[in-house]
């Protein structure tokens, strides 16, 4: 792909898209199977950056992964626990679910491993989940003493026990702790500390652990008990098209007008992203749930709204883009934790906000959008995939808009620019 691209505005959107199978999901998926005991087929797996680094950590490790013949299925035969291979020094690149995932499941393991990344994921903090771990007997530790990575683990399982863990960073560390908890010498305890940021996270975490055999009782979020007698077993499991990835289809409907259908979601999806739709009906789209998939449709105009995010942080950047092209300002709340993403998702966001004519006034939990004479610019996407597939998108009503570095969306979607040009007219 080249150094940048140029967006061409839209008549209007429309059509049918189905997006790759969620990053989300895949990374929850291959670790339990690779904790599983035998062989697993996993069915709509994502091909991305960050599940190629999840797949290829676990291929070093010792697991076998094998491709199916059917596109996107694949073959994870797992462990029961006892990796095959009990050193590692791992690459996770810069995804947050590999990293954070993988040291929770080192830890329940035996053997000396090492996981480190690109320099942004050296900035990325993990020091919660390293306490949360020790507070279950494992010994794992930034090893430069920043609470970030490169992380070094000396691991001999987990005791298990009650662990308190703070919930207003990133609920990656609690899904971690989770995945890793049923591998433990005795049943786990969560105690959450503060506000859970990102809850759906934690629910799509014990959905794909129920269906391999593993049932948390999430009645509270704030304290719960994982059970060590199950473990997970093998299982033929078949994996949601990415909502998250679905949101800029949607939003793309809401700022160029038409009617866009994204295929395999529906409001009982596992990933809470499908209530970015809420978003868009309060904003004046239409939003239709058929059998096949979820329609977003806008014919009038748009208005600005006052909306929390925190559950649905990583479609926050979405609808900023949506909002430049709403009738009065958008307030979007409670994603103070974004900050720590790829990028500062909010300081870095309202900057490439404004180059575009909005008036942007950022927060501490968020920012407020308000609609301005928009220009033409040249967007930094500060090697954030939502970055740029989000901010893409206003090219559909703005002219020559210009996406640096469209790579970097191979991170969690691949195809997304080929794919956005199939819906626009």
């Amino acid at each position: 792909m080249t150094d940048s691209i140029e967006i061409q505005p839209a008549r209007s959107v429309g059509g049918s898209i189905r997006p790759p199978g969620s990053k989300s999901i895949t990374n929850r998926a291959l670790v339990c199977a690779a904790l599983a005991d035998g062989p697993s087929t996993l069915v709509g797996v994502l091909d991305s950056d960050d599940t190629r680094v999840m797949i290829e950590a676990l291929k070093q490790l010792g697991l076998v992964i094998m491709p199916l013949p059917h596109l996107n299925q694949l073959q994870v035969t797992g462990c029961g626990g006892t990796l095959p291979r009990a050193s590692a020094d791992l690459f996770v690149g810069n995804s947050g679910t590999t990293v954070r995932f993988l040291t929770a499941l080192l830890a329940a393991c035996h053997g000396e491993f090492r996981l480190d990344g690109v320099p942004r994921m050296q900035q990325r903090p993990i020091q919660d989940l390293l306490e949360a771990l020790s507070q279950l007997g494992a010994d794992a530790r930034s090893e430069q003493g920043t609470g970030c990575p490169p992380v070094a683990l000396q691991a001999s399982g987990l005791a298990g026990g009650t662990v308190t863990i703070r919930g207003n960073i990133s609920s990656q560390y609690l899904s971690g702790l989770m995945m890793a908890a049923p591998y433990a010498r005795s049943p786990v305890t969560v105690e959450v500390l503060g506000e859970l940021v990102s809850q759906p996270y934690v629910s799509m975490t014990a959905a794909v652990m129920k269906a391999f055999g593993t049932h948390i009782d999430l009645a509270s979020l704030t304290q719960f008990t994982i059970p060590v007698n199950a473990g997970y077993r093998p299982t033929h499991y078949s994996i949601e098209p990415d909502a998250s990835a679905a949101s800029y289809f949607w939003a793309a409907a809401a700022i160029a007008g038409g009617t866009v259908h994204v295929e395999g979601l529906s409001r009982e999806a596992i990933q809470g992203d499908v209530a970015f739709c809420d978003c868009l009906t309060q904003m004046g789209c239409q939003v239709e749930t058929t059998t096949t998939g979820i329609s977003v449709a806008r014919e009038g105009s748009l208005h600005g709204i006052d909306v929390d995010m925190n559950s649905i942080s990583d479609t926050a950047q979405t609808l900023a883009a949506v909002a430049l092209f709403a009738d009065g300002a958008t307030r979007i709340r409670g994603i103070g934790h974004n900050r720590h993403k790829e990028t500062d998702r909010i300081g870095d966001l309202a900057r490439e906000l404004r180059k575009l004519g909005g008036d942007i006034v950022e927060h501490d939990d968020g920012l407020t959008i308000s609609p301005g004479p928009l220009r033409s610019a040249t967007i930094d996407t500060y090697d954030d995939h939502r970055m740029a597939m989000s901010l893409a998108l206003t090219g559909l009503r703005i002219p020559q808009v210009v996406i640096r570095d469209p790579a970097c969306t191979s991170k969690t979607y691949p195809q997304f620019f080929t794919d956005l040009s199939k819906v626009c007219r």
